[in-house]
């Protein structure tokens, strides 16, 4: 399993940092920099606890004025290049939210060098319209990095990011700076467009799939902007959706013969690993290809007992009629940051074009001692 990204924060890290904020400014207090940021706590900190702690200890070793102290971070920011120094647009976000034109200066570097979308959002609840025309120069850079953040940073329910209630209640001041971005030469810059439509989505289908039926068809880089854009909408089979990509209705009934799907062991401890597979004949009484995404949905058990789908795409392409498919998919039972796994039998079902063709279950258990008793059990 891979280290958490927390742990990039190691003190080879941190004194390679105080001693080139030093080299720059002098007076600064290495130790006393060190010190304050692995003080009492610093271990149980995640990520975003522990980039706001880096933040605030610079806060109170660089110069109290944020004009001399912000000079200092842009007389070194691009040495200091990747994802471990987001505490750059931090500390803008921190300590200069008062200080609006100074601050959009030094978010517009900093991105370049990190990413400054989650340090933009305060200052767009703060001053919406103003933030808002800022980014719509952005979008209009030559840099790609200014062009993702004028895109990313209004993203309405950006993942990690405060959200933007104001966006997820009215999206119409985003439409416009998507539009600027809508055949975008970037992947970099079109991937944020794609998600910022999958955001407002969730909210306002109606609003994207106007959207996506005026751009598809276009360019075929808003082509692809446009698919990825839809992607919840297409996992929720939303018929108007299906219909525009060119899904046929009802395929699930009209055109699969046969489905069965099955696991090589309906037990599991949660860190382990179930084997499924599945197989489809369809029937041959179609006169040409159709068009079929196949998808198996996990009923994920959550604490407290409750359910949540999620749908792990297997197949999407047009299928001859008479074909016979199979295929298959390990699922992991490892939790992650984005997913912890409690005990409890778990629903899989196979699904095409957004109906469920056949199904089985797995029981996953908390530990192996529980799946062995459970199989005994049983």
């Amino acid at each position: 399993m891979a280290e958490p990204l927390k742990l990039m924060y190691d003190m080879p890290f941190l004194r390679r940092f105080a001693e080139l904020t030093a080299s720059e400014w002098p007076p600064f207090e290495r130790e006393r920099f060190i010190q304050l940021v692995i003080g009492e706590g610093w271990e149980e900190l995640e990520l975003k606890g522990r980039i706001r702690r880096i933040t605030e200890s610079l806060g109170a070793v660089l110069p109290a004025s944020y004009p001399e102290a912000l000079a200092v971070l842009l007389a070194i920011h691009e040495r200091c290049s990747g994802f471990p120094y987001l505490f750059f647009p931090d500390f803008v976000e921190r300590y200069g939210l008062s200080d609006w034109e100074r601050s959009m200066h030094a978010l517009a570097k900093f991105t370049i060098q990190s990413s400054a979308e989650f340090a933009i959002r305060q200052f767009l609840i703060q001053e919406t319209e103003r933030t808002m025309a800022r980014m719509m120069e952005w979008a209009q850079s030559d840099n790609e990095h200014l062009r993702r953040l004028a895109s990313e940073g209004c993203r309405p329910r950006l993942p990690w990011g405060q959200a933007l209630s104001m966006f997820k209640r009215d999206p119409s001041p985003i439409l416009p700076l998507l539009e600027l971005l809508k055949c975008d030469p970037s992947l970099y810059v079109r991937k944020s467009v794609a998600n910022n439509l999958n955001d407002i989505a969730k909210d306002h289908p109606d609003v994207v799939k106007a959207i996506a039926a005026r751009w598809k068809g276009q360019h075929a880089l808003t082509d692809w902007i446009v698919r990825h854009g839809c992607r919840t909408l297409i996992k929720a089979a939303d018929p108007e959706i299906m219909a525009l990509f060119g899904y046929e209705e009802g395929a699930a009934q009209s055109c699969v013969d046969a489905a069965e799907i099955e696991v090589m062991s309906d037990k599991v401890e949660i860190g382990g690993i179930v084997q499924v597979s599945y197989a489809m004949r369809l029937t041959d009484s179609a006169n040409e290809p159709v068009k079929l995404r196949i998808e198996l949905g996990v009923s994920y058990v959550k604490a407290g007992g409750k359910v949540s789908q999620k749908r792990f795409l297997l197949s999407d392409k047009r299928t001859a009629p008479g074909a016979r498919l199979t295929g298959g998919k390990k699922l992991d039972f490892t939790d992650l940051t984005t997913r912890k796994h409690y005990p409890g039998l778990h629903r899989l079902e196979l699904i095409v074009n957004g109906a469920p063709v056949a199904e089985t279950a797995v029981m996953v258990y908390g530990s192996v001692e529980e799946l062995k008793k459970g199989s005994r059990v049983e």
